[in-house]
């Protein structure tokens, strides 16, 4: 494949969750799966309990080389007739809700995967992956948490036959995708681009739309989650926290920054949340403060404020690149007039001290470039170049 060619999934937000979805195109004949986006899944799950027909389908035998590069060793056996998701000595494969982290198992299967090409914005043909690899996970992990009529979950972490590692093990792409998603949840399409994005991508109507990536090391936690360290906060240039109080990533406990999309909201571990909250009131007038709404515990009469304060995430060390964050990034309209903080605590032992929820990745450019083991993204919004994530390609036959 041409390495000037990018791949590219449209994405959708959810209006009632605030996350984001895509359609992938499975199947024979190929058949439009709704499913979230879930930047920490291990692989793509689907349900395959209802409404799962496929000429393609196959389930391979339990340590066959499939479920070797899946690194499952499990065999499993489904006493049923046979269908999609039920044949006897296959391989078993966990699957995860990222929502409500409930997990089951199921059955390792492959079958067609198409995806649309693009060189430049212009969207191409579609091109296949005849055996794509994905676990079809029970029926019960789509019953909470999710948007409606979500059929399963595209994962797309670090692991071996997550969508990115497969699609770039197939067609010779480099290890490297980029998220745009939109903030818009009517007909605005946001954009998932594999491939090298920043060099085949560097123009959009006359606007250098990669020119000013900022990189900080990635790191790979042990079940794949993209962790990135931060190494100080600042809200109108005002510290919130000691540098010590945040900490690197550590194998065992809570700690760095985890990049998700499948929480709407930046979480902050507790201690780090109360300062946050305090230092960000105080650049507010205290008569626009009114009653909380839940879950948020900071809002304020919109009209009172003319600008909220920006925050700063200092990255990697103390003069490292800052990821800058509006505060219509971490704002939320929770009812007519009234705007609210929306930053979560996370408890006194959360998975990661800081989690950058998908409002933060929304109308931004945020490159994993995992050949690199590096993040990057925009100093400044798309919005500066007057430019959206739904302006970039046309996702109207898609």
């Amino acid at each position: 494949m041409n390495p000037a060619y990018l791949l590219v999934l449209p994405t959708q937000k959810d209006a009632s969750t605030g996350l984001h979805w895509t359609n992938l195109l499975k199947r024979t004949p190929l058949t439009q799966v709704p499913v979230l986006v879930d930047l920490n899944g291990n692989q793509v799950w689907l349900n395959c309990e209802q409404h799962y027909s496929s000429k393609t389908y196959e389930a391979p035998f339990c340590h066959s080389a499939q479920c070797f590069r899946a690194n499952t060793n499990q065999c499993l056996s489904c006493p049923a007739a046979s269908r999609p998701g039920c044949h006897k000595n296959t391989c078993g494969l966990m699957s995860t809700n990222p929502v409500t982290q409930q997990n089951g198992l199921g059955e390792l299967g492959q079958d067609v995967l198409a995806i649309h090409i693009s060189l430049g914005t212009q969207l191409g043909e579609l091109f296949t992956v005849p055996q794509f690899l994905f676990s079809c996970a029970p029926s019960f992990l789509l019953q909470k948490g999710l948007p409606r009529n979500i059929e399963g979950v595209a994962g797309l972490g670090h692991a071996p036959i997550s969508l990115p590692n497969q699609l770039a093990s197939h067609f010779g792409l480099q290890r490297q995708f980029t998220t745009c998603l939109s903030r818009y949840s009517s007909s605005s399409k946001g954009a998932i681009i594999f491939g090298d994005a920043p060099n085949n991508l560097r123009e959009f109507h006359g606007h250098a739309i990669f020119h000013d990536l900022a990189y900080t090391p990635l790191t790979i936690t042990p079940q794949g989650e993209y962790n990135v360290r931060v190494n100080s906060i600042r809200i109108n240039q005002y510290s919130v926290t000691p540098v010590s109080k945040i900490s690197s990533t550590t194998v065992g406990h809570s700690g760095g920054t985890m990049i998700s999309t499948s929480t709407p909201h930046m979480v902050l571990q507790q201690s780090l949340y109360m300062s946050f909250v305090q230092v960000f009131a105080q650049q507010l007038p205290k008569q626009a403060q009114v009653k909380a709404v839940a879950p948020f515990e900071l809002c304020f009469h919109s009209k009172n404020i003319s600008e909220y304060p920006s925050v700063e995430l200092v990255m990697e060390k103390p003069n490292g690149p800052v990821w800058r964050i509006s505060g219509e990034d971490l704002t939320v309209q929770t009812q007519p007039g009234v705007s609210c903080l929306a930053v979560v605590n996370g408890g006194m032992q959360p998975s990661a001290e800081i989690t950058i929820g998908a409002r933060q990745l929304e109308e931004n450019l945020v490159v994993f470039d995992l050949a690199k083991s590096r993040v990057g993204f925009s100093t400044s919004p798309l919005s500066s170049l007057g430019v959206k994530c739904g302006d970039l390609f046309n996702f109207v036959n898609a």
